[in-house]
């Protein structure tokens, strides 16, 4: 057989439906193409707690370690940011897991903010009133639009304790994560 190539392949009819090979057939892709939408995406944890982060002050999470980076397009040393290179519809998400030194009832709430640009985008919280817990998770995800070039998403938390020191928990499990996929242009 031979090499078909071609700019556009459109169906004949108006049900939109193009097929490629029978049943069972399968398709080799060419080295660095790519199968599917969901790219550029990234999903990193924290491998270490961080410490401190002042009493319900507003705090970058400096998630450092990558699962996977698709197209390096996430920071994971100095900007701790996400900036797809590609423009398009993104699922974004944190998981952020916060705690305070002095043990049980020491977290009263926990933020967890995504920042589109330098700015609030979407924020999720968890009140534990005046009670607190020894430490809790709290997550937040949107779906937000980049356009390719210069539009970037962190994660930050605001912990508010009692008498102690608030802080970014790395274990267990990697439960202080952030990450994000493309869906759609």
């Amino acid at each position: 057989m031979g090499t078909i190539k071609a700019t556009n392949i459109e169906p004949i009819a108006d049900n939109g439906t193009v097929t490629l090979g029978s049943s069972g057939d399968q398709f080799t892709l060419a080295t660095g193409a790519k199968s599917s939408f969901l790219y550029p995406a990234f999903e990193a944890y924290l491998s270490a707690d961080q410490t401190p982060i002042s009493d319900n002050v507003t705090t970058k999470a400096e998630i450092d370690t990558e699962v996977f980076d698709t197209d390096n397009c996430y920071d994971n040393s100095t900007n701790y940011r996400f900036t797809p290179t590609v423009a398009g519809k993104y699922h974004v998400y944190a998981s952020l897991h916060g705690a305070g030194t002095a043990g049980n009832g020491s977290v009263n709430q926990i933020r967890v903010y995504l920042y589109k640009n330098g700015s609030v985008y979407r924020r999720s919280s968890t009140n534990f009133m005046t009670a607190g817990i020894a430490n809790s998770s709290t997550k937040v995800s949107a779906i937000i639009e980049f356009n390719g070039s210069s539009d970037y998403v962190e994660a930050y938390a605001q912990i508010n304790v009692n008498s102690s020191t608030a802080y970014l928990l790395a274990t267990p499990s990697q439960m202080t994560n952030f990450g994000a996929y493309r869906i759609g242009s």
